[in-house]
């Protein structure tokens, strides 16, 4: 999922370099105040997004410390689907319409709207296996097969192993594009 030979792939990066933070400099986030309806609404997408995998997070580890099997799949299930959903859908707005947009409304940006599209690639295969591993773990849980806490313990390391890129990508697409939004505007909105 990351390429380790490159210093800016979403797996081994501490954040943004320099060169795609002029915008953000000009607005850093102590200052993101009175935001644009557009700006808002991504900010608030995000902020689902983190609550939504901190849920899950604490699903699993209730289930390490009770160990009700059922109770996990009862929740994390349907969690875990609403939360594939929106984040496959909210990646193709953004890669699809916005992203486009944003390289003319500015063109010095493209760069870091590259490197953000490259992200969307890598949390694509986190979602895939998120994917596998809870369609396993439903069937197993579903089938009562005797394997279904293996299949548990598989999807919460997946669920584990997709978090801090997810988190590193948020936060460095939100220091792009809210900057943006707010400085330079978007054609429409």
């Amino acid at each position: 999922m990351a390429d380790a030979g490159d210093p800016l792939a979403l797996g081994v990066r501490a954040g943004l370099p320099a060169e795609f933070c002029w915008l953000r400099d000009e607005l850093p986030r102590d200052r993101w105040t009175g935001l644009h309806e557009v700006a808002g609404h991504w900010l608030q997408m995000h902020a689902g997004f983190r609550h939504h995998q901190a849920h899950m997070g604490a699903l699993v580890a209730r289930w390490r410390a009770d160990g009700d099997l059922v109770a996990l799949h009862r929740q994390l299930t349907p969690a875990l689907q609403a939360f594939l959903q929106h984040l496959d859908g909210h990646h193709r707005i953004e890669s699809g319409h916005y992203f486009p947009m944003m390289r003319t409304v500015e063109p010095k940006i493209a760069a870091g709207l590259d490197l953000l599209d490259r992200d969307h690639d890598a949390v694509h295969a986190h979602l895939e296996a998120l994917f596998r591993s809870g369609l396993a773990f439903h069937r197993a849980v579903s089938a009562n097969a005797p394997e279904a806490r293996d299949h548990g313990a598989r999807l919460a390391d997946a669920l584990a192993a997709a978090a801090p890129p997810l988190a590193r990508h948020l936060d460095d697409e939100e220091d792009i594009v809210i900057p943006l939004i707010q400085l330079r505007g978007l054609p429409g909105h």
